[in-house]
């Protein structure tokens, strides 16, 4: 047992509905609660000062319990987006009321939540007459975890962030003093792997890990007002789940929906509008046209040229952006100085393009600085809605401060209500707001193939096997996919029109699967895509999926996801730049033959293998990657 629940007194436990997953909770002597958490009745993790820094003083300390009250949970819901259609929402709670025995008796609820995968909490704060206003200044619970397992680690240079950083691989105890470390933050121990993020991200700061002296103590992202709060609110009011993920296994915790559990049901009435698919994305290629009887660019040539592509490769978007930080309704990418954002720029025949678009049967995608849609989103949303634009994207957020948080959620509220689709990029980690508003696709928040354009190393085969461990615990992942300029890390250089990837075809092919993401890119050119092996798959690859499968992974290293999407599966296997020969079984298919059709590394970079054979689920497949190489499988059953 932890050393600082020595003296406390027990105020109640509850285990998951297995079992394996359980929470002890406590109040010390001095009246703060605090919980141990246990996977497989082994302690792993403590959790102390557990509480509020309010304007009014701190609300963490002096409590005595009020009222205890339990349910339990086990319900389905339909999910449009992410690793499942229909996802299960099973858990046992417990409600803490607890109150100051002494000065004002404030009140706080403490909400503890146990599923099979893992544990949130929050709080409640109710109206009572001793408190105004919900006005925080911090969150400074520390969260001890067992032993210094290793860390995988985000560190961050401020609050003001676009989560781009490159992930560090350490033990726990080895993590600077004071660092920022941003969600999520992935432990793994030689038999358990334990994450930590936050889910229903509403009204509120975002929350981070400052380590000191041994403890991961939660820190909220300020205001920029300067009045020294986090959070400026009125009462009722409740906080983010605070999310522990826990299995044997961190390949085990990618199959996990906790996240979007811990949200609101859908609030959308009517769903059958959103139609998740891929979109190119221009700006990644620096409008590389190849041999045309036209300059790319920002002009309608260019334009309907994408569009005619998108029609004859089943891509269902075509997206509309910048390029050399002049945005396609005129003026810079960053700032953004005022454009209008309903018009294109001169050269740029918007209504034609839409036209040509509709008879084509694509959809347009606009994309937009978040500044833009701040200032003009509640006349111009309503406008695209006319238009007929499928969604919009929109960039350059930068912070999870109260107030973007709340923007964020101004923005998706606001398409749905005119039938957009959302992309968010330079933005936080996902918190499971796409299960409340199923019209956000896709978020960024993570170092991606962009860097490619302009970093010395380009992104490193490493970083591409750490993301999907750790960033797409917490949602959906944007990355720039597509690539068809591959290259080996000698080769690599960056270049910002045309740039290259380093790794295999096969590679970039196994991502569409390895990553989850409703509206993933084809970022790159059709002069690039055009007669070249690989485009049939991902033409053919779904973007979303009714059941997902981590197979075997290590971190940094090699993972395979096998998806289901109807009867056929797909399978994605990434390795880093070390070659690997796996073996997979086959136990996910159904009973009866399924046809296989392989995408696998060739001798160079750029040349793709396709092979078709007959399996079995009783079977195994051995599967050669190649350095930074992968592996892309479509199954389908042989009998109808």
């Amino acid at each position: 047992m932890f050393a600082f629940l020595a003296l406390a007194s027990s105020i109640g436990s509850l285990a998951s509905p297995h079992g394996n997953v359980s929470a002890s909770l406590r109040i010390a002597t001095d009246g703060a609660p605090g919980m141990t958490v246990s996977f497989e009745n082994s302690p792993i993790l403590s959790i102390r000062r557990m509480g509020l820094q309010m304007e009014t003083g701190p609300l963490n300390s002096g409590f005595g319990v009020k009222s205890v009250t339990r349910r339990s949970v086990d319900e389905q819901y339909s999910s449009i987006t992410g690793k499942a259609s229909v996802v299960r929402n099973r858990f046992n709670e417990a409600t803490f009321l607890l109150q100051e025995k002494e000065g004002s008796h404030r009140k706080i609820e403490l909400i503890v939540r146990v599923y099979d995968d893992g544990l949130a909490y929050r709080y409640l704060v109710p109206k009572q007459t001793s408190l105004a206003s919900f006005n925080v200044k911090e969150e400074s619970t520390e969260f001890i975890p067992s032993g210094n397992p290793d860390a995988f680690t985000l560190p961050l240079h401020s609050f003001h962030t676009p989560y781009e950083e490159y992930y560090q691989y350490s033990k726990l105890a080895a993590i600077k003093d004071g660092t920022i470390v941003g969600f999520p933050l992935l432990l793994q121990y030689p038999k358990v792997s334990m994450a930590f993020t936050e889910a229903d991200l509403t009204d509120y700061a975002g929350l981070y890990f400052l380590p000191t002296k041994g403890a991961l103590v939660g820190h909220l992202s300020p205001r920029p007002d300067g009045s020294g709060l986090a959070v400026k609110s009125s009462l009722p009011h409740r906080t983010p789940w605070r999310v522990v993920m826990l299995g044997r296994r961190p390949e085990r915790l990618i199959e996990s929906n906790i996240v979007a559990n811990l949200n609101p049901p859908c609030a959308i009435k009517d769903t059958s509008w959103i139609h998740p698919g891929k979109t190119t994305f221009p700006w990644w290629n620096g409008y590389n046209v190849g041999v045309q009887t036209f300059t790319g660019g920002l002009n309608t040539a260019t334009h309907e040229w994408y569009i005619d592509f998108c029609a004859k490769n089943r891509i269902p978007y075509h997206s509309l952006d910048g390029i050399d930080n002049i945005a396609w309704y005129g003026g810079p990418i960053v700032p953004y100085e005022g454009a209008d954002i309903t018009k294109s720029l001169p050269g740029l025949d918007l209504p034609e393009v839409l036209r040509y678009a509709k008879k084509k049967g694509v959809g347009i995608r606009l994309w937009m600085n978040s500044a833009a849609a701040k200032a003009q989103m509640e006349r111009a949303f309503p406008i695209y809605e006319k238009m007929g634009i499928e969604g919009v994207m929109v960039d350059f957020f930068d912070h999870d401060d109260q107030e973007t948080v709340n923007l964020v959620h101004r923005i998706v509220e606001l398409a749905a209500q005119c039938h957009l689709t959302v992309t968010l990029h330079n933005l936080y980690k996902p918190t499971g707001l796409g299960r409340t508003y199923p019209n956000l696709m896709t978020l960024e928040a993570a170092r991606n193939l962009e860097y490619d354009k302009w970093e010395a190393n380009g992104v490193s085969p490493k970083h591409e096997l750490t993301v999907p461990f750790v960033r797409m615990l917490a949602g959906p992942v944007d990355f720039h996919s597509g690539s068809f300029r591959n290259v080996s890390q000698k080769d690599f250089h960056p270049v910002d029109k045309a740039p290259m990837t380093i790794g295999t075809r096969a590679r970039q092919l196994a991502r569409y699967v390895v990553y989850e993401g409703a509206l993933p890119m084809v970022a790159d050119s059709p002069a690039v895509y055009e007669g070249q092996r690989g485009l049939d798959f991902i033409a053919r690859v779904p973007t979303t999926w009714d059941e997902t499968r981590a197979i075997e992974g290590e971190v940094g290293k090699f993972l395979v996801i096998a998806r289901r999407k109807g009867r056929d599966w797909y399978l994605g296997a990434m390795t880093d730049a070390s070659p690997r020969t796996l073996k997979v079984p086959l136990n996910f298919l159904d009973k009866g033959t399924y046809a296989a059709t392989t995408w696998s590394d060739g001798k160079v970079e750029k040349e793709l293998r396709i092979s078709k054979t007959t399996v079995l689920r009783s079977k195994s497949l051995t599967l050669h990657l190649a350095i930074a190489g992968g592996v892309a499988i479509h199954f389908t059953p042989s009998n109808p």
